[in-house]
């Protein structure tokens, strides 16, 4: 009985907490602080929007990194006395370059210095009198290129996320195209000419004129007499909301700009805010480059590089601010603050990122900060190669029809169990009901996307949650006809069900996780619906099944459950 007790209790709260999950999807909940407001968004086949592939210049890209490279080695091969007639990029689009030299022993030199500095990025396929066929390394111009791509969907994400779209589809395609689908919206003009937007970055100076928790105070006091906050505003129109509210109250030349949290997954969940000074001057026009490498020990760090007019910059100013931090500010985000140790004369600077921690997690911040800091302008050229709009009308008429036919499905399948099974069957019926719910709850609390292959993974739930409850209702009659008494039927039905049931579940559900691990876009939405459903197929249609049959057994002492 005590057992009973706590899985009453269990089940009951889990109850209530699917109820309290699902309800923004029908009522408005905002007045409720402390209630859940996340929903189910409604994907693009569903509510319309815009679909938009576009292509990625990469060839343009592979010829102003062979350009780069070039001016880097005129400035080696200057320093060290090696005297080059000039460069033929003839070949840049496919990663290849030729150094033209004065004689062999030139080339020797030449290749001297690519074999030396330039290990793993550049090698040196022939040598003659006249020139050196220099090609980067296939695995690294592979890497530029996904990089290109991954810089592209970064810098778009960034304005689409800005532009209010909720949950849109951003991924690769192929080896030089990015699929866009914004669902919910209808002007594709003003999406193309938001992706297109360069996005600002800024190195900026943290001022000390204001201590943090003097700045949090005046942030929360200019919130409170406003009346709004980082949750009910966009980040830009807050950022801009929140520095005018300060205006003449923050020192002359700064202004505030919030960081996001580490394990944070939106800024208003977790931000921690900036004063910074506005005087520096050096934006992301400045920087060449930033890439991921390696200190002595083998730990990742991010390392700059700024244009020529950047590097005197950058030299001047943290020669004068050593020992400040100096914010790296991505669309007013910012992305890190390291510290100036020393002046930094050459251009090039390394933000360091600690040796604590797990080196892959370390690894990726260090790859999404060069991502962020390159992100800061598109990488490459974006040609639209199509574009389609999906009318409302017609994603409405799709979900009417998939709900209508799930609706009649589902309530076919109870009137038979409850035809066939009788009181088990009622169970079955209370218990799908609330299996469902479980899924919108779930999917509801994450903020998923539901797609028309999502709805096709629910009734796909509903099928195997009846098939779990067909196997117990099976075996608990199977117990009744061998004359077992309704208690030791229930416990006997429900224990020898389980391996079938377990079996079951784990092969679909390793049949969903290929589908994760490997599909895009509706494959994922159709795969995780069916991951959802699993869970609460368990939950509702074994475990709350089992406490509803004790508790009218063992408490109401039912003696007769007909099945």
């Amino acid at each position: 009985m005590e057992n009973l007790r706590l899985r009453t209790w269990a089940a009951g709260l889990s109850i209530l907490l699917a109820a309290l999950f699902i309800a923004p999807n029908f009522i408005d909940t905002s007045k409720f602080a402390w209630w859940p407001a996340r929903k189910l968004n409604y994907g693009l086949d569903i509510q319309g929007g815009i679909h938009l592939v576009m292509g990625v210049d990469v060839e343009s890209v592979l010829v102003t990194t062979v350009t780069r490279q070039e001016t880097v080695l005129a400035g080696e091969f200057e320093k060290q006395g090696i005297k080059i007639k000039g460069f033929n990029t003839a070949n840049a689009k496919s990663g290849a370059f030729d150094v033209l030299v004065e004689n062999a022993e030139q080339a020797k030199l030449v290749e001297g210095v690519i074999l030396k500095s330039y290990t793993g990025a550049l090698q040196v396929v022939s040598t003659s009198a006249e020139k050196v066929e220099i090609r980067y390394y296939d695995a690294y111009l592979l890497d530029q290129k996904q990089n290109t791509i991954r810089q592209a969907i970064e810098t778009i994400r960034n304005r689409i996320d800005e532009f209010g779209v909720a949950e849109p589809q951003i991924t690769q395609q192929g080896a030089d195209r990015i699929l866009i689908q914004l669902p919910g919206l209808a002007d594709a003009e003003k999406a193309k000419q938001l992706i297109n937007t360069t996005a600002k970055l800024d190195f900026m100076l943290v001022s000390y004129d204001k201590s943090p928790d003097e700045v949090r105070k005046m942030i929360a006091d200019a919130e409170a007499a406003g009346g709004y906050s980082m949750a009910t505003l966009k980040y830009t129109e807050y950022v801009k909301r929140i520095n005018d509210d300060l205006k003449g109250k923050l020192p002359a030349d700064t202004l505030v700009y919030f960081e996001k949290g580490s394990n944070a997954k939106t800024m208003e969940a977790g931000s921690t805010p900036f004063l910074l000074s506005t005087k520096t001057d050096l934006g992301g026009d400045s920087l060449d480059n930033a890439g991921v490498s390696f200190d002595q020990y083998g730990t990742p760090e991010v390392t700059l590089r700024f244009n020529p007019a950047g590097a005197i910059k950058f030299g001047d100013l943290t020669e004068k601010n050593i020992n400040r931090q100096m914010a790296v500010v991505l669309d007013k985000v910012v992305k890190t603050a390291p510290n100036i140790n020393s002046k930094i004369p050459n251009g090039q600077a390394v933000i360091t990122l600690g040796r604590s921690g797990d080196q892959q997690q370390m690894m990726d911040e260090a790859k999404l900060i060069s991502t962020a800091l390159r992100a800061g302008a598109l990488p490459a050229t974006l040609e639209q190669l199509e574009e389609r709009r999906v009318g409302p009308s017609l994603g409405a008429d799709a979900l009417h029809k998939a709900r209508l036919g799930a609706i009649i499905g589902a309530l076919i399948i109870m009137i038979f169990m409850v035809m066939y099974y009788k009181g088990m069957g009622v169970i079955t019926a209370i218990t799908l009901i609330l299996n469902i719910v479980s899924v919108f709850a779930i999917l509801g609390s994450l903020g998923a996307t539901l797609t028309l292959p999502g709805i096709a993974g629910m009734a796909l739930t509903v099928g195997f949650a009846v098939d779990a409850n067909v196997l117990i209702n099976e075996r608990i009659r199977e117990e009744l006809a061998k004359g077992s008494g309704i208690r030791a039927a229930i416990q006997d039905g429900y224990a020898h069900a389980m391996s079938a049931i377990i079996d079951s579940n784990v092969t679909t559900a390793a049949t969903a996780l290929v589908l994760l691990y490997f599909g895009t876009g509706p494959v994922r939405g159709f795969a995780v619906t069916l991951l959802t459903g699993i869970a609460t197929t368990v939950f509702a249609n074994v475990f709350v099944s089992k406490v509803i049959t004790d508790t009218l057994v063992y408490r109401f002492n039912f003696k007769n459950i007909s099945v």
